[in-house]
């Protein structure tokens, strides 16, 4: 069963502040599959005449005001550490209509610095190693991880068209709580680079000590520093302002090196192995966890017309893993309550949707 059709977000338009690499796709991604109009603003000249050639953004912005004032969207796709000034210039010049959402890998700060029930925050897990709108693809998005990071404040009509412009293009958007989110991210991005850092710059050392050539390196070394030296100017900001949630991880990964360590000191073939046997099997089950696919079932929830209503149970379901797929809201005529249709990918996750939403003390059914 497919969910409500993408006519509510085709043609709209789109404001885009910041068309580099995920700025520039989200802009070729909703023009090639949305047919929407898009306007690009960038401190680099260079960077919209690029954006323009190219066939990425209609028209250029002379400011972040002029980019947001008549969209029905913005994507604030900017470095962490300008997110807090240009999302708040996009929503002092963006329309009581207009969503307003940003691509940063932090959540937190800016959620906190932004109560407004017309910004949603987001992060798209996608990217790749190069940077700049001449690499920027329209199916940058196709299958991945959007997180929204809605507040009790937030519109559920905004979220809403939000969710639908995502899916539009081929994400799969799915809410988080900011602390929750950056937590997440420590662990699986963050600190990644981190070691990857560590690692080259350790091999490269130890080689330089030993006055040897640099040797080819094997697949395991290049697999795991292949994130090593992302730009500076984009990474320190992140670093910083997850500092907090960085270094507990750090701290936790130097305390299980050190159990390694004295393992290996020890000659616990044992203990080896079976800390071998346990990675792989964490492997298995956190790429399952990945996996999509089978059913998709329908449910229809009743709700009140009130402010935060979509993001409780958006967030809800977040937290207990179950994915929306898609969604759409059926307002009353009088405005008073509505439907929130839900769709969502399998048998037992539906189950637990359905769960989840009478437990919020919401009438649901299947459709």
């Amino acid at each position: 069963m497919a969910g409500a059709g993408l006519g509510d977000v085709e043609g709209m338009r789109i404001g885009v502040a910041g068309v580099g690499l995920l700025g520039g796709s989200i802009a070729l991604a909703v023009r090639e599959r949305l047919g929407a109009t898009v306007c690009g603003y960038d401190t680099s000249r260079e960077a919209l005449q690029d954006a323009i050639d190219r066939g990425v953004i209609d028209r250029v912005g002379g400011s972040i005001g002029e980019a947001a004032r008549d969209a029905q969207a913005v994507f604030v796709a900017v470095p962490v550490g300008a997110l807090a000034v240009v999302i708040g210039e996009a929503l002092s010049a963006a329309s009581t209509e207009c969503v307003v959402t940003d691509v940063g890998s932090t959540k937190r700060a800016i959620v906190a610095a932004h109560d407004d029930p017309r910004f949603v925050g987001g992060h798209p897990l996608a990217g790749a190693e190069t940077a700049g709108v001449r690499y920027a693809r329209a199916d940058l998005f196709d299958g991945a991880t959007w997180f929204l990071t809605p507040a009790a404040t937030t519109s559920g009509i905004l979220y809403e068209r939000l969710h639908r412009l995502l899916r539009g293009i081929g994400a799969r958007p799915t809410a988080i709580e900011p602390e929750t989110h950056d937590t997440i991210l420590a662990t699986v991005s963050h600190l990644p680079h981190v070691l990857a850092n560590v690692l080259v710059s350790q091999a490269a050392r130890a080689l330089a000590a030993g006055d040897e050539r640099l040797p080819a390196t094997g697949p395991s070394f290049r697999d795991a520093t292949r994130v090593a030296g992302a730009p500076g100017e984009v990474w320190t900001d992140i670093y910083l302002s997850n500092a907090d949630a960085l270094t507990a991880e750090i701290d936790r990964t130097v305390a299980r090196l050190g159990e390694v360590r004295d393992a290996l000191a020890r000659g616990d073939r044992a203990r080896i192995g079976a800390w071998n046997e346990e990675a792989a099997a964490d492997r298995r089950r956190l790429l399952e966890a990945q996996l999509a696919g089978g059913p998709v079932f329908e449910l229809r929830a009743s709700v009140p017309n009130r402010p935060g209503v979509i993001a409780q149970l958006a967030l809800e379901l977040g937290r207990s893993g179950v994915n929306i797929t898609d969604m759409a809201l059926y307002p009353a005529p009088d405005m008073s309550e509505g439907v929130v249709a839900l769709w969502i990918a399998g048998e037992a996750p539906a189950r637990r949707a359905e769960e989840l939403v009478v437990r919020l003390g919401f009438p649901v059914a299947r459709a």
